[in-house]
């Protein structure tokens, strides 16, 4: 064997080939992907997953169109899909004594039963523990995540609490993969 043979690799070391008709579908969407929602073209820039207490999983990517962000998440199972979108802890009010959520949770250390977002009530559905695992590698974040859902189980907020005062809001909706066209492959910036 020459010496430049070692680090030649073999067929079996060798990269998987990109199969265009298997690879470029949501659940394989990597940083620098474009692909087509709602009459936009999204460029995926970043990519977390999260690990819940009780073996939950999910795998969240960050889709950018200008200065336009969501948040595409997949359950564990695959069969679930939902979009969403960062909004102001304001934005939310508690229905009970207090009024103010980050007060509530503070005080009682879990969120209210019911929320309301745009003049709609939302109840809670579930609770879970869990951590925020970067795709970049990046420092493991612990979390307290509740979900609401509103009487049509069509639209969701979601609370983190990232620690005692740091609190995170989203807003969305579920969708379907079929809603979701033109994915390609591309460079992450």
């Amino acid at each position: 064997m020459g010496f430049l043979d070692r680090f030649r690799k073999t067929k079996t070391e060798a990269e998987p080939e990109f199969d265009p008709l298997a690879d470029l579908v949501l659940a394989k969407l990597k940083v620098g992907y474009l692909l087509d929602y709602d009459l936009k073209t999204w460029k995926v820039t970043d990519f977390s997953r999260y690990s819940f207490n009780g073996g939950r999983t999910a795998e969240e990517w960050e889709l950018t169109a200008g200065s336009d962000k969501r948040y595409l998440e997949c359950s564990e199972q695959g069969d679930t899909w939902s979009l969403s979108k960062t909004i102001p802890l304001g934005a939310l009010s508690s229905q009970g004594p207090g009024g103010g959520l980050r007060q509530h949770i503070q005080k009682h250390g879990e969120a209210p039963e019911q929320l309301i977002y745009k003049g709609t009530t939302y109840y809670l559905d579930d609770s879970a523990g869990g951590e925020l695992i970067p795709g970049d590698g990046g420092d493991r974040k612990e979390l307290i995540q509740w979900e609401f859902l509103d009487e049509d189980e069509e639209h969701f907020v979601s609370i983190v609490q990232w620690s005692e005062t740091e609190l995170t809001a989203v807003a969305g909706h579920f969708v379907e993969e079929f809603q979701f066209t033109d994915i390609l492959p591309g460079e992450p910036t």
